[in-house]
């Protein structure tokens, strides 16, 4: 039988709001990321220290959420084999791979999981030469959490059929899953609708995690919720609202997995020290997990996947 296909790691996000790209100085002077060149106009690439070409995308649209998730498979041959995979699965994929026309190029296509959010899988983009690890600046996208009404159903598609790994639970409210020695690349929260909860950026260290909330924190941004540090995974956090109204995270020092001897576990949510073993953030304020909670996102449509927009 032939080995399945599945996800390498997570590329990175790119998100979409009215006058989102007017968060560019945000991101590029507070945050700490560079931006990459680009001739797509109404969209900003922004870069870590890694050799990732592009981590995190602002895309002006008249809707708020996700534009899509990008995951890397190994070469050329994989996507195209992951391609038929998928549809094999029953899953809704878009037009056969192509040449993308995002920075770094590469080979991929889009596919849409349960919950309707526009996935891209690719390989063969270009990196950046790697820089020195900049204090407090971020290194790549750590990881996105997901709002999703059904954590049963979206555990099993991101892992039966993508190729994650369970890496933990968070009472009944949370799955974290794993594509990488990375305790988590994607989460999900229970949630009345599918919306985009935060996305995680990792620090190279915790000093220089933080720096970072120094930094801005000099500049008029205090944390919303942070610092502190999380059972599940045993990161840092630190999260901040970003213009656009999206919740961003600093975090640092995230859990190594050994694939040989790791047992998924759940975390009691009604012990404090499970969700901040520092105890020095208390439970997520209500004002931030209103804005973690997001705005319903509208599913994507096998035609709108063909066309790269919707409406």
């Amino acid at each position: 039988m032939t080995e399945r296909v599945v996800v390498q790691s997570l590329r990175g996000i790119a998100v979409c709001a009215p006058g989102a790209t007017a968060g560019t100085a945000f991101f590029r002077d507070q945050w700490g990321l560079d931006v990459v060149p680009a001739a797509q106009p109404g969209t900003v690439y922004f870069r870590g220290t890694l050799g990732e070409q592009w981590i995190y995308a602002l895309r002006d649209a008249a809707y708020h959420g996700i534009d899509y998730l990008h995951f890397a498979l190994v070469d050329e041959v994989a996507v195209d084999r992951f391609h038929r995979q998928l549809q094999a699965d029953g899953v809704v994929v878009g037009a056969a791979p192509v040449r993308l026309a995002t920075p770094g190029g590469g080979y991929g296509f889009d596919a849409i999981d349960p919950d309707g959010r526009r996935l891209r899988f690719s390989s063969g983009v270009a990196c950046h030469p790697e820089t020195a690890d900049r204090a407090s600046r971020p290194r790549k996208i750590s990881h996105v959490v997901l709002n999703s009404p059904d954590l049963t159903r979206m555990e099993r598609f991101y892992c039966d059929v993508l190729g994650f790994r369970t890496s933990d639970y968070s009472g009944e409210m949370m799955v974290f899953l794993r594509c990488m020695s990375d305790h988590h690349s994607i989460a999900f929260n229970k949630g009345p609708y599918p919306s985009l909860n935060h996305v995680a950026f990792v620090m190279p260290s915790l000093d220089s995690f933080m720096r970072g909330i120094g930094r801005m924190k000099t500049q008029g941004q205090a944390p919303a919720w942070g610092p502190g540090r999380h059972g599940p995974g045993d990161n840092t956090f630190a999260y901040f609202v970003s213009p656009s109204g999206f919740v961003v995270e600093y975090t640092s020092e995230v859990q190594q997995i050994d694939e040989v001897t790791h047992v998924p576990k759940i975390w009691p949510r009604d012990q404090p020290d499970a969700m901040d073993q520092w105890m020095t953030a208390g439970p997520p304020p209500t004002a931030v997990r209103a804005v973690m909670q997001g705005r319903a996102e509208a599913a994507w449509t096998q035609q709108q996947l063909v066309q790269g927009e919707r409406d």
